[in-house]
């Protein structure tokens, strides 16, 4: 399938001040579908799934603060809680709810921790490989080696400029480097709309470089599960075999969801809606259907 059919349309509203990105895919008397991408992603990592789903959902699909064409937070600072902010907001202001959700990695985690703290606002949600979150919260780690791992990185990410690409061309190698199973049209793409050109004329990819530094501190592994607790609306919980997702979770992570079931997929990797776009649409076609 082509994106060349794509016609969505760009939006801002605001969070915390911030001037924050989505994109409407039409079809507003449908019943709303909120698309959720990962760290260091941007909303048009979905331009394929909602192009298959468009008749069926209004689909929305944000860009979180420092992401896409959302505004920086200055000093970066970034954290789930502001994360969080960014789709109640969206929620609330778009008068979305109750709504369905596919959500990935980063976005996950945060749209999983939205339906503990809102599980009315929630109908069904899909999240590929969003149970996971920083080290410490499957370790003890003390609180001062987190506060100065933190001013550390922190530190060092401010020092560092954003990578610059000689060339567009440049930016699409590195991206089709960073996942063998992109096609080459798949690659470009998400390039092309991930990518701003420099004044020199060099490229740089859109998010901000502190978006890297972990938050020292958060909700703690059993607080976390305390929400996903909370969640009455049925999950989906999907991975890819060759994603290294799996290396913190053991156990079947299904357990600490009152209705939830897991469905790995061969030969995919961390995004699975790219990697094994056919099957994704259609396991997520069937599950978001009403019953």
């Amino acid at each position: 399938m082509s994106v060349n059919r794509a016609s969505p349309t760009s939006h801002s509203y605001f969070a915390q001040g911030l001037r924050l990105h989505y994109l409407d895919w039409g079809n507003p008397e449908a019943p709303p579908l909120l698309l959720v991408h990962g760290n260091r992603d941007h909303c048009h990592n979905w331009d394929w799934v909602a192009q298959e789903l468009r008749d069926e959902y209004h689909i929305l699909a944000p860009d979180f603060r420092g992401h896409g064409d959302s505004e920086r937070i200055l000093g970066g600072n970034y954290n789930h809680t502001g994360y969080l902010y960014d789709l109640a907001q969206l929620i609330h202001q778009q008068n979305l709810a109750p709504l369905k959700v596919i959500a990935h990695s980063l976005g996950g985690s945060v749209a999983l921790r939205y339906a503990g703290a809102y599980p009315e606002n929630i109908e069904k949600m899909i999240v590929i490989e969003g149970t996971g979150g920083p080290g410490w919260m499957y370790q003890e780690v003390p609180v001062h080696e987190r506060i100065r791992n933190w001013v550390d990185s922190t530190r060092a990410s401010a020092g560092r400029s954003p990578r610059r690409y000689g060339s567009l061309e440049d930016a699409f190698e590195r991206m089709q480097a960073e996942n063998k199973h992109l096609s080459e049209s798949q690659a470009r793409h998400l390039t092309a709309h991930g990518s701003n050109q420099n004044e020199d004329g060099s490229y740089s990819w859109k998010f901000d470089n502190q978006t890297h530094v972990m938050a020292p501190f958060d909700l703690t592994l059993d607080q976390t599960q305390t929400l996903w607790a909370r969640i009455t609306a049925p999950l989906l919980l999907i991975s890819g075999s060759e994603s290294q997702f799996g290396q913190h979770q053991k156990e079947d992570i299904t357990r600490y969801f009152p209705d939830a079931r897991s469905l790995v997929f061969e030969n995919a990797g961390h995004w699975v809606q790219h990697d094994q776009l056919d099957r994704f649409v259609s396991e997520a076609r069937l599950f978001l259907k009403d019953a």
